[in-house]
């Protein structure tokens, strides 16, 4: 007789590990009718289970070791020997060989076409252990031999220039652009591919004396990416930026500005160019809008994903769910302000109220929000847009930024009649966005009254958890540093080193440090009155006001960041 072998199915293993609960069977099973996703997808997907316990038990199914990938390395001499593309098409991390073997990591295990496709690229037998497809992904991401594989990989594979015209996108490849592929448009190519590997915000293509030279802003530092290269290839790097923006390549003598969208694999990122003349040609930099990475980094994105402290927090959250007024939010570029706003309206959208925003451009998409680009070239300004959202019925308004009068006054009236508006404006602390909208010419009556809060935010880096250690700082640079050597007496302070996981920076991620001024009838009143700033300064402190400087020195006191870093970011008072 013989015994037919039957495999557990993943459900019944899931539940007899204690990861899944039976209640939820009929639902999952239900929903595999409507969807072409498959039973664990789902599950984790509807956060039933986690990825990793799906992959334990996809392990236990099919008798293959799971490895804790967390800490492993990409090895540079297995991955010399593989060809270019591999890694990333078939998403796996090679371990180790084994004889004629290779050992190599992988998320799925029933996808037999893909390993037997692999096997025959490979030309070699492969020996498969399993890990989760966040864990490969960080791996791929940190790897050493990242750089050379991102260089060497086919541009038809990797990079897809895509032009904007009447009926949607149509899709440049690389052969389309050029018939041979220049070495110009492989260091381009590649320079995009590295910035979006190391989490850069922008590129700055800076030439000098020595060269040109190509550096990346990571957590709002410049990194040099490159050595310098020849002078001889400025002009052409600029000229290629300027086809791929289409920008005039005659005009050398006025700044340009242009965007253009690049396609890798099924995800778009958009690159908004400046191009400004220097002593030594032309310097250019390249905003990275990665509005994808931006999604995955804020998943469930809230205040507390902000750093932010939880006394600002609660202050906050109450004004943001007033009927109506202004929720005003200043700091210079790049300080997360729009990302707060985003966080506040994720908080606030309940889908009974409809909320439009205006941005220049969009940068991470909201569900079940209207959001606008500005196209100043078609004519759609903040001012003629916000009119446009005031006849679409909206309940909340979030305006990206207030540049002009026009902007200002009409975001005022909207505030004074029944809309909740969220906007940033350009200024240093709270109380200088004050004067910067008299200046504007808005009545200050009109904008004391709808000004629900006024919010100014910095961001540090955070010191790298795994290479920190603890320092001793001396009285004099504390008390350069603003702080009473004796009050600092029990503090741990930490430096940053530089490691591999924080890229030799010292530094990993940033967090929010904020003021924030509620206005009061008091302060109102004072404003009104026209009091000096100091006057107005200590009437704030008592309202529960705590300044940029004292936020940031919390930071420090909890081992979060080190006290040059804040140095850098707010001043010393």
């Amino acid at each position: 007789m013989k015994h037919v072998f039957k495999r557990k199915n993943i459900g019944e293993i899931l539940i007899e590990r204690g990861e899944l609960n039976p209640d939820d069977l009929p639902f999952v099973i239900d929903k595999l009718k409507s969807t072409s996703k498959r039973f664990g997808e789902i599950c984790v997907e509807e956060g039933m289970v986690t990825e990793e316990a799906l992959v334990q038990a996809l392990s236990e199914q099919f008798g293959i070791e799971f490895v804790d990938a967390r800490g492993i390395r990409l090895n540079d001499a297995i991955m010399n020997a593989l060809p270019p593309d591999a890694i990333y098409r078939y998403r796996f991390v090679p371990l180790e060989e084994q004889g004629n073997s290779l050992v190599i990591l992988i998320s799925d295990p029933t996808d037999v076409i893909k390993l037997d496709e692999l096997e025959l690229l490979l030309d070699r037998p492969l020996i498969i252990k399993l890990a989760t497809e966040s864990a490969i992904a960080a791996i791929l991401k940190k790897g050493e031999a990242t750089s050379r594989v991102l260089k060497e990989v086919s541009e038809d594979f990797m990079l897809q220039l895509v032009r904007e015209n009447e009926k949607g996108e149509e899709i440049l490849s690389m052969e389309k652009i050029s018939a041979d592929t220049s070495p110009i448009i492989k260091l381009i190519n590649s320079t995009l591919l590295d910035a979006l590997t190391r989490r850069a915000s922008d590129i700055h293509i800076e030439t000098a004396q020595e060269g040109v030279i190509i550096k990346f802003r990571i957590d709002g530092v410049l990194y040099r990416a490159t050595e310098p290269l020849d002078i001889h290839f400025q002009a052409p790097i600029i000229s290629r930026l300027k086809v791929m923006s289409e920008l005039d390549i005659s005009e050398r003598r006025i700044p340009q500005d242009g965007r253009f969208k690049v396609r890798i694999g099924d995800k778009a990122i958009d690159f908004r160019v400046s191009i400004m003349p220097s002593a030594f040609g032309e310097d250019s930099v390249i905003r990275i809008l990665d509005k994808e990475s931006i999604a995955s980094d804020l998943k469930g994105l809230t205040l507390e994903t902000l750093g932010m402290n939880p006394r600002e927090m609660v202050r906050l959250r109450r004004k943001i769910r007033e009927p109506y007024g202004m929720v005003l939010v200043t700091g210079p570029t790049g300080s997360g302000k729009t990302t707060t706003l985003y966080a506040a309206l994720t908080e606030i959208h309940t889908g009974e109220e409809k909320i439009i925003t205006i941005e220049d451009p969009v940068e991470y998409l909201l569900r079940g929000i209207v959001q606008i680009p500005v196209n100043e070239k078609k004519g759609l300004t903040f001012a003629r847009g916000l009119r446009s959202i005031l006849r679409h019925d909206p309940d909340k308004i979030m305006v990206g930024e207030i540049r002009d009068p026009e902007t200002a006054q009409i975001a005022v009236q909207s505030a004074l009649t029944g809309h909740l508006v969220f906007t940033t404006v350009h200024a240093n602390n709270v109380f200088d966005v004050l004067g910067r909208f008299i200046h504007m010419g808005i009545d200050p009556y009109n904008f004391v009254s709808c000004l629900n809060c006024v919010m100014a935010q910095r961001l540090v880096r955070k010191v790298c958890p795994s290479c920190r250690q603890q320092t001793v700082h001396s009285d004099q640079f504390l008390i350069e540093s603003g702080l009473d050597p004796d009050r600092c007496r029990g503090v741990t302070f930490f430096e940053a080193r530089g490691c591999e996981e924080c890229n030799g920076t010292g530094y990993r991620g940033r967090s929010a440090i904020v003021e924030l001024l509620d206005l009061n009838d008091t302060i109102r009143e004072l404003i009104m009155s026209k009091v000096p700033a100091a006057q107005l300064k200590a009437a704030a402190k008592d309202a529960g006001t705590v300044f940029l400087r004292e936020s940031a020195v919390e930071k420090v006191f909890s081992g979060e960041t080190t006290l040059r870093e804040i140095n850098r970011v707010t001043f010393v008072e």
